[in-house]
């Protein structure tokens, strides 16, 4: 059966993929370049949206980027107003997610386990296959 989602859902994830356009087309602000959006919380009453975001260049240049965020959110909220029609707009508070950041060292980690464990079996192969070659045809281990 698929998933429902409430009314608050719906409006959150229409009102992150306005912002992710606005955004990327309309801001001009160098300081949000390379912003990406991965979620919207909205309070029950949808006075207040956390912004959750994460950026390209990791935590460099965060100070710079929350504080470029924080310098457009009125026009961001405006602009949200005219394309979005709800009874009470939001006001905006922008939050770093390193969820993403998290996420892909993790996945390095994993992957030079990965590493590890092939390395130690082809050696471990290495060693069967001499230990093969030196014993005789009629000898067992």
């Amino acid at each position: 059966m698929p998933k429902e989602f409430s009314r608050g859902q719906r409006v959150a994830e229409q009102i992150r993929r306005e912002l992710a356009e606005l955004i990327r087309l309309e801001l001009k602000d160098p300081r949000v370049g390379f912003v990406t959006l991965t979620d919207v919380e909205l309070t029950p009453d949808y006075a207040h949206a956390k912004v959750f975001f994460t950026s390209m260049k990791g935590q460099e240049g965060l100070e710079e980027i929350q504080r470029g965020l924080r310098r457009a959110s009125s026009f961001l909220r405006r602009e949200l107003g005219r394309r979005v029609r709800i009874h009470t707009l939001p006001e905006l508070h922008f939050v770093y997610d390193p969820s993403v950041e998290t996420g892909n060292r993790i996945s390095a980690l994993i992957d030079k386990a990965v590493e590890s464990d092939r390395h130690y079996a082809e050696e471990a192969g290495d060693d069967d296959a001499s230990e093969a070659r030196t014993s005789s045809p009629g000898e067992s281990r």
